[in-house]
């Protein structure tokens, strides 16, 4: 995705949501198309695998395999990148955040900063907010009130069944990883959304780690309100947020 003042060296690896189920980059081009034109990058939008017709590690492979390639391609074929972000909503914003810290950890060149939009982070469940805001959550909610019922043991063997690592892993839940030596990240959520709690724990374990991380909250708002640009202000202005937080970081490398 070009915009026309995007830098073919300023590169965004987009990671899409959709309970890491469902979901296409073509779903999120108001989004990713909106990131071009605020943050000038030419935006990658990863078409990774999706369960249940592939593991879950198979996305965490493409996710991965995407990030080596962009740093060393851009738009008109193999080109070292100069500034490189990653960002990603709900499921693509946990992948985000994975994605950062297997950086860090493979010795690769680290991105200038990442951008976690209504991310889930915590595959245990454990967040407070999930049972706080399920009625205020009208996009989670609904799906989540049977889920919640089941005893929390259940729960975390269902969640090993279908992923095949312990819930804590942080390769899918990446609040419970070290959080140290990341590069600048970003947090958008709803104060009304169920996954509100995992944002506030990642960005104050991250903080306590010595990483920058900065949160963000709006009120009343849905999950990922970001895909009614269009239509909402409230979405246009976190847009324009996430501008201002990519030419803050730039020029860290």
């Amino acid at each position: 995705m070009l915009g026309p003042d995007s830098d073919p060296s300023r590169r965004l690896l987009y990671l899409h949501g959709g309970s890491f189920l469902s979901g296409c980059p073509r779903g999120h081009r108001v989004i990713t198309t909106e990131l071009a034109r605020v943050t000038g990058a030419a935006v990658l939008a990863l078409d990774y695998r999706l369960m249940p017709e592939h593991p879950r590690r198979a996305m965490i492979d493409d996710c991965q395999a995407g990030y080596r390639w962009i740093l060393e391609h851009g738009p008109d074929g193999p080109a070292p990148v100069r500034e490189l972000f990653v960002a990603g909503d709900s499921a693509g914003g946990n992948l985000t955040l994975m994605l950062i810290a297997w950086a860090r950890d493979a010795g690769l060149r680290s991105a200038n900063g990442a951008i976690a939009i209504s991310p889930g982070l915590d595959l245990t469940f454990s967040s407070p907010t999930l049972k706080a805001n399920l009625k205020t959550d009208r996009m989670l909610g609904p799906s989540f009130t049977g889920f919640l019922k089941i005893p929390k043991t259940l729960r975390l063997l269902l969640m090993w069944a279908i992923n095949r690592m312990k819930p804590a892993n942080p390769l899918i839940s990446p609040i419970f990883g070290d959080l140290s030596r990341l590069p600048p990240v970003l947090v958008q959520a709803s104060e009304a959304e169920m996954l509100l709690g995992d944002a506030q724990r990642y960005v104050n374990k991250a903080r306590a780690a010595g990483s920058h991380a900065e949160l963000e909250t709006w009120p009343e708002l849905l999950h990922v309100w970001h895909l009614f640009a269009p239509i909402l202000p409230e979405a246009q202005e976190a847009l324009a947020r996430i501008g201002r937080f990519v030419e803050r970081c730039a020029g860290d490398h």
